[in-house]
């Protein structure tokens, strides 16, 4: 989910301290209609990933190849990985071409196609290629709703605006859970399962027709005429002039950007390259923890602890989705008082610990303890209640604050890379992992990484509460060249490590 910050950052006008204009979340509703709207995005993403998880349950019951295979089992849950993968790459190509509002229909088409095309499959080959055109469907719209809103915010409220996209994507795993157990005694279980997510999509596509193009596109690439007409949608007459003196300097930086940087710059340039090692780290350490383990498997992960039933098994998930979302309001709120790496470091113990639990849990199961199912289930809601705040949220936000202007998004599209591919190694390995070494030793493997990813954090995530851009630059130019370094701007100067 790349999110497009060139517009980030205070407003000259809020700066002049007319504190009286200054937007709050619910000041406008003409922008939280668009916030809304967009973020059906994020929903499908997160109804994509929960979904799967007990439909997966009752494919296994129709198709005997698949019940017997964990391979077949692990490409069904990760070709939608796949297919976010190449979507997310071709997502910028589009939206710089055709703008955010017909990437989005794009998107919403895709996925509605995937959506019937799983409904009516008559093999597991089907539905494998069902899950991709989904997955080609979220990728883009990852891509696409956070660049959106992010454009339509006024500044002092962009973070929290696009955050809900995340709380969108909770929001559809928890909705997916709720409609997974809602089929569980309809024929055809699976199938509607996985047809019914064609609904939002399509809801999206028609309340897409009537909204306007996103005013920063409309502004580089169309008309700055019709930018005005929606900005003056959003900001009073005296707030637009100063916005769109910001809109017009941000653009002039961006067209330098495209010319001037490349992607060898990043590794090359050693302030840029510790600032990605950070960003990207913690992308991959999010998923390498097992978030998707769980929100992909936990249907399954429930019976593995002794709880046979397929109703009672989306039950005990929907609480943890449920916790999932909950969660992520929490860490909306703390991300700005508790500051990003604290919040960090703080989830990542609770996670250290709930992975623990769930390894007990599971060792006491394969010696034949009896009635331990509920620690199991006790394991995997601690663990969201702990991920949640900290490593849902904050990957994502520290990566749109921590790199320089004209290299952000450069830097935020490749550590979004970074997090589709260590989702799809996580969702292709997980069962196999667990049935060749046990669950128990697969979920200390976990509580291992998280161990490390504790210490990464530490050592090299900085805290960004707070801080202007032109501070957290300053922060890597001394981890960089110590705290004697120059005051010009290095990238500007074209200086190496």
């Amino acid at each position: 989910m790349t999110i497009d910050n060139s517009l980030e950052g205070s407003s000259g006008f809020i700066d002049a301290g007319v504190d009286d204009r200054k937007a709050t979340y619910f000041s406008n509703g003409y922008v939280l209609g668009l916030t809304v709207i967009a973020g059906i995005g994020g929903l499908l993403f997160g109804y994509d990933t929960g979904v799967i998880s007990g439909a997966l349950l009752y494919i296994r019951d129709d198709f005997e190849a698949v019940d017997k295979s964990s391979f077949l089992q692990e490409t069904i849950v990760s070709m939608a990985l796949v297919g976010a993968m190449i979507g997310a790459a071709a997502g910028g190509v589009i939206n710089d071409a055709y703008g955010r509002k017909k990437a989005t229909l794009l998107a919403d088409v895709i996925f509605a196609l995937g959506s019937f095309v799983m409904a009516a499959a008559w093999n597991p080959y089907v539905i494998i290629f069902g899950r991709l055109l989904v997955g080609l469907g979220v990728g883009v719209a990852s891509v696409t709703a956070p660049m959106y809103i992010a454009e339509a915010a006024p500044s002092e409220i962009r973070g929290g605006l696009v955050s809900t996209n995340v709380l969108m994507i909770t929001s559809g795993q928890f909705l997916s859970y709720l409609v997974n157990l809602v089929f569980t005694e309809v024929p055809g279980t699976w199938r509607w399962m996985l047809g019914v997510a064609a609904v939002p999509a399509i809801i999206q596509f028609f309340l897409m027709l009537f909204l306007p193009e996103s005013p920063r596109w409309l502004y580089m690439k169309k008309s700055k005429t019709d930018a005005i007409v929606v900005l003056s949608k959003i900001y009073d007459p005296y707030r637009l002039e100063e916005e769109l003196d910001q809109l017009s300097a941000a653009l002039e930086e961006e067209h330098h950007r495209k010319n001037a940087i490349s992607y060898w710059d990043v590794f090359r340039i050693k302030e840029i390259r510790l600032a990605f090692i950070a960003g990207a780290g913690l992308q991959a350490f999010q998923q390498f923890t097992g978030i998707n383990t769980v929100m992909y498997y936990s249907p399954t992960i429930v019976q593995m602890a002794g709880f046979t039933s397929n109703q009672l098994a989306l039950l005990l998930s929907l609480i943890v989705a449920l916790m999932n979302a909950a969660g992520t309001i929490v860490g909306i709120y703390l991300i700005d008082h508790f500051g990003r790496r604290k919040l960090a470091l703080s989830s990542l113990t609770g996670v250290f610990l709930s992975l623990i639990l769930l390894s007990v849990a599971f060792y006491l199961e394969s010696i034949g303890t009896a009635s331990i199912g509920w620690l199991a289930v006790l394991g995997l809601t601690l663990y969201i209640a702990f991920f949640a705040p900290g490593m849902g949220p904050v990957p994502w936000t520290v990566n749109s604050e921590i790199y320089p202007e004209s290299y952000r998004g450069i830097c935020g599209g490749m550590s979004a890379t970074v997090n589709w591919v260590s989702n799809l190694i996580v969702a292709q390995s997980f069962l196999s992992i667990a049935e060749a070494v046990g669950t128990s030793l697969t979920f200390l493997i976990l509580a291992v990484i998280a161990v490390l990813a504790f210490g990464f954090v530490f050592v090299f995530v900085p805290e960004t509460k707070g801080l202007t851009f032109e501070e957290v630059e300053k922060i890597w130019k001394e981890r960089a060249y110590g705290s004697s370094s120059r005051l010009e701007p290095l990238i500007e100067n074209g200086d190496e490590s």
